[in-house]
């Protein structure tokens, strides 16, 4: 697990006040951003797809939280937001399969930050199902229709997807960024969370000019 998110935990102390600095500079395949040698197809055809792998475990990925969110507020209509859960068995699968009903359960914009903060801040596990319910019941959700919805068949099938998904986009660590199913990136290739938009908004353009 530590191996995963090592990359971004090795540069954090020392990026994020880089990025800034190196926000203007064009990104370059091979240096900002990976080049994906077999694309992977988007889930909204005709839109420009950014996607965020994450783990609600990751500290980098809720530091990466308030600076994230304002940009993809004022994402352009053609552009299609979506967040991943990354997948990589414990307590990984145990929060993406709960990220995920709660996703299905129409909840996921409503509670993610507290969940976040549960498992950074207060220190809750999370993993079992029922302290899941339990948790989010203290936030609005049904606990009933949460557990049927967390052991159903259908989160089941999501819970693959997203694995395969990871695979495809082959990613070492979160949090990481894909655009368009084909460039990938993340806080150490693209020198922190402002350098991760930035690259974010050139690729975005990139495609969009592509058209």
């Amino acid at each position: 697990m530590r191996k995963l998110i090592l990359s971004a935990a090795l540069v954090a102390a020392s990026v994020f006040g880089m990025a800034a600095v190196q926000a203007a500079e064009p990104a370059t395949a091979g240096k900002e951003y990976i080049e994906l040698s077999n694309p992977v197809p988007v889930s909204v055809p005709g839109k420009i797809e950014v996607v965020e792998l994450f783990w609600y475990g990751c500290p980098h990925c809720y530091h990466f939280e308030p600076v994230v969110n304002p940009w993809v507020d004022k994402l352009p209509k053609d552009v299609n937001f979506k967040r991943v859960p990354a997948m990589f068995g414990g307590p990984w699968d145990a929060h993406g399969q709960m990220f995920l009903t709660l996703e299905a359960m129409g909840v996921e914009h409503a509670v993610h930050n507290a969940v976040f903060d549960a498992i950074q801040n207060k220190r809750m596990r999370l993993t079992d199902p029922k302290d899941m319910a339990d948790f989010l019941a203290t936030q609005g959700v049904d606990k009933d229709k949460f557990l049927a919805t967390f052991n159903s068949f259908a989160i089941k099938g999501q819970v693959n997807q997203a694995k395969e998904l990871a695979k495809k986009y082959e990613i070492t660590g979160v949090p990481s960024m894909v655009v368009n199913g084909k460039y990938r990136f993340d806080l150490g290739t693209a020198q922190g969370p402002e350098g991760v938009l930035n690259v974010a908004d050139q690729l975005i353009a990139k495609e969009r000019a592509a058209k």
